[in-house]
């Protein structure tokens, strides 16, 4: 996909779409559902878009290309080690999934579609990008010792995007369990993320060094 500016009509379709496909799903969404929730004709949609699929491939390119960014910079720090990268890494997915929750039910919803499709394409080459650059990231650590060899990072990847979904999809049951009821949203959310992070950053560590 190559990365591209939206003006404000386009920005707003993009996120109508991908409320409308959160909620909907892809196939489950028309053009026309598009156009009335961002409150513009379906002409104007065909005409900066093309297609429904080119604009759910706009959805995807404006929702992961500033992490892909912001990997391809931390690869060429020199002044961190690799753990410490890989907690940058675990504290951006976190509050990428928080506060994209809608783009991330697409991902969830279209993975489990058993057929080939346009969006599940886009999924795959988004996870493949992803994992390359982990990948190199790992190779980093275990060239200099840092890190263990053998490690299975499809694996160690999934166990981070499962964590955090299902945890983001059982809030209120986590909220009932801890007592955290009376919590406000906002710091609820905070709680949420310094759970995270502090139980992946740990979980990480024993599956990457040698240190418990």
């Amino acid at each position: 996909m190559v990365s591209m500016e939206y003006n404000e009509k386009q920005t707003s379709i993009i996120n109508s779409a991908e409320k409308l496909f959160a909620v909907t799903g892809f196939d489950g969404t028309s053009v026309r559902d598009i156009a009335q929730e961002a409150g513009v004709n379906v002409a104007m949609i065909s005409y900066y878009f093309g297609s429904k699929e080119k604009l759910m491939e706009a959805v995807f390119e404006q929702r992961t290309n500033n992490i892909r960014l912001k990997v391809e910079n931390l690869l060429q720090n020199n002044e961190l080690t690799n753990l410490q990268k890989v907690n940058i890494l675990i504290d951006d997915y976190i509050d990428k999934f928080i506060h994209q929750q809608e783009f991330h039910k697409i991902m969830i919803r279209e993975q489990f579609i058993e057929k080939d499709t346009a969006i599940g394409g886009f999924i795959l080459e988004l996870k493949k990008r992803n994992l390359y650059s982990i990948k190199k990231l790992i190779l980093d650590g275990q060239k200099s010792g840092e890190f263990k060899k053998n490690i299975d990072i499809v694996l160690m990847m999934t166990t981070m995007v499962g964590t955090v979904s299902q945890l983001i999809a059982s809030q209120r049951f986590y909220r009932e369990v801890n007592n955290l009821e009376d919590m406000d949203e906002m710091e609820f959310q905070k709680y949420m993320k310094k759970k995270l992070s502090t139980h992946l950053k740990h979980l990480f560590k024993v599956v990457l060094t040698n240190e418990a």
